[in-house]
């Protein structure tokens, strides 16, 4: 630490050897520096403020109705590409500064000093300041005012601009997609066609309606054992009716009356109420008529025999009415068993039909579903895409309609009449700190380019020889009084140069020779 103190106190020793040539290096340096700076120009800033308004009434109204874009993201993305090249440009040329740039190298430098000058500050509230600085106040305002109609009129043009490019793109996807759609219709269709008797029924497949069909088929065949050991019952029961009433001769009937009349105005009651609920395909419709035109032909033939004189009416037995009701029932149960033969028959047909088609009907409803399938995923995407093309129009219309985004101009661009910079000042005094580190440095190099040693260590350790003694040099009255008047004259020179530095800076805060530097400008660039 020592040695290091000691190897500090040379350098100073040896710069103090040079101290004159501090003075002459920072003179000139620090005169010609404050005169540059003095006639640097003013800067004057111009600024405004605006106030974005983001909120309007159409708003909550077309919540779910229209799309709603996030304009606080558009306004943010807006005010930091706002300073783009293209944008620069424009700015560039609505303030006529292009006329300066005679190339395109100026023309860059020109757009360069535009995007460092230009700030925007703000976007707390929506509140946004813009501002610029230029040695010439009408360029300062003017620069601001076109940045406020750039930002004012690339909002509005970028929100039209997206929302017609958006428009554009859903209606080619609609017309895609209708397109598609309507070839998965005909596919649909075409399928169908062909396979129109392996069509499954009322969303079941093939397994479903074969156990359907085997289930109906056993309930059939119940219902038709049912009926014939009922028929065979009233067989048995009119076989072995006796008639209570005797044997009377047969007598002629009343004109136009036979006993097969009252079977008939049943069958034909029961036959009215089949047809409200049946057509006349149906199995027991069927029954009824063919028994009722077996009846009626035997009536018909009846009454022509009478007619003819060719015998009586049958036997008043026919009148018995226990004889008559089961003869009735009789041919009720015989035109029942008729109609559930057909359905059995129907039923075992159906079954045999699935089951013939067990590698048919599965390979239909797996294509079908398939078909279907991609149907409605291309019918769901349609539907959504013509959703979303009337919600991007009401949006567009809503947006011709009003102003989903307002500009308030808060304080329209101003500049104020005192100059904001340069800051003189402090760039005075770094040319002072500038010239005397200058002159230092000078110094140091003269003392190392002519090295001095004013120790005895540091000699013994630069030659490597000992030393063996020193000689003290003792001054005179007369030489310390030349060594005060150098160091009071070398003080001086410093303090008058601190004197000058103090003097431009009074001459700045009171504004003199403002006008002036355009001249000095003129001279230093003469000078150089």
């Amino acid at each position: 630490m020592h040695e290091i103190f000691a190897k500090l106190h040379s350098y100073l020793r040896g710069i103090w050897r040079y101290r004159w040539w501090i003075q002459a290096v920072a003179w000139p340096l620090c005169i010609v520096g404050w005169l540059f700076v003095w006639s640097l120009p003013d800067e004057y800033e111009a600024s405004a403020r605006v106030y974005v308004d983001t909120h309007t009434v159409l708003q909550p109204l077309l919540r779910g109705l229209a799309v709603q874009p996030n304009i606080q993201d558009q306004v943010r993305v807006l005010t930091r590409t706002l300073l783009s090249k293209p944008n620069l440009e424009k700015i560039a040329r609505m303030t006529d500064l292009d006329i300066r740039a005679t190339d395109d190298e100026a023309m860059q430098r020109l757009l360069d000093t535009l995007e460092a000058k230009i700030t925007i500050k703000g976007g707390r509230d929506n509140l946004f300041t813009i501002s610029y600085v230029d040695s010439d106040p009408r360029v300062a305002k003017a620069v601001v005012e076109a940045v406020l109609t750039l930002f004012m009129e690339s909002s509005l043009g970028g929100k039209r601009q997206d929302s017609d490019m958006a428009q554009a793109f859903l209606e080619r996807q609609v017309k895609e997609y209708e397109a598609k759609l309507a070839a998965a219709e005909e596919r649909l269709k075409e399928f169908k066609r062909r396979h129109i008797g392996n069509m499954p029924s009322e969303g079941r497949d093939y397994y479903a309606r074969l156990q359907a069909a085997q289930e109906k088929l056993r309930q059939v065949e119940v219902e038709y054992k049912e009926a014939v050991r009922r028929r065979d019952e009233l067989r048995r029961q009119l076989e072995g009716e006796v008639p209570t009433f005797g044997i009377m001769a047969p007598t002629q009937a009343p004109q136009g009356k036979h006993p097969l009349d009252r079977r008939i105005a049943a069958l034909e009651e029961q036959l009215d109420e089949l047809l409200l609920k049946y057509t006349e395909q149906h199995p027991d419709v069927v029954a009824i008529q063919e028994t009722l035109a077996r009846l009626k032909a035997q009536r018909e033939k009846d009454l022509r025999r009478m007619a003819g004189g060719q015998g009586p009416v049958p036997p008043s037995v026919a009148e018995n009415p226990v004889y008559q009701q089961i003869k009735i029932a009789l041919g009720q149960a015989e035109a029942e068993v008729a109609a559930l033969s057909v359905r059995v028959e129907e039923a075992r047909r159906e079954v045999k039909e699935l089951r013939e088609a067990v590698d048919t009907i599965p390979r239909v409803e797996a294509e079908l579903m398939a078909l279907n399938r991609d149907y409605g995923i291309i019918k769901r995407k349609y539907e959504e895409l013509v959703a979303r093309l009337e919600s991007a129009r009401l949006s567009e219309e809503a947006q011709r309609s009003t102003d989903t985004v307002q500009f308030k101009v808060i304080d329209p661009p101003y500049v104020p009449p005192e100059p904001v910079g340069p800051p003189r000042a402090l760039f005075m005094a770094v040319v002072l700190l500038g010239g005397l580190g200058a002159g230092v440095f000078f110094a140091f190099v003269l003392s190392q380019l002519r090295p001095v040693f004013d120790d005895t260590r540091i000699l013994r350790a630069v030659t490597g020889y000992p030393v063996f003694g020193s000689i003290s040099q003792i001054q005179n009255e007369a030489a310390l009084r030349r060594q005060r008047v150098e160091v009071g004259g070398f003080l001086g020179a410093l303090f008058f140069l601190l004197l000058v530095f103090a003097a431009f800076l009074a001459m700045q805060a009171m504004g003199w020779g403002r006008e002036a530097a355009p001249y000095v400008q003129d001279v230093l660039g003469a000078g150089l």
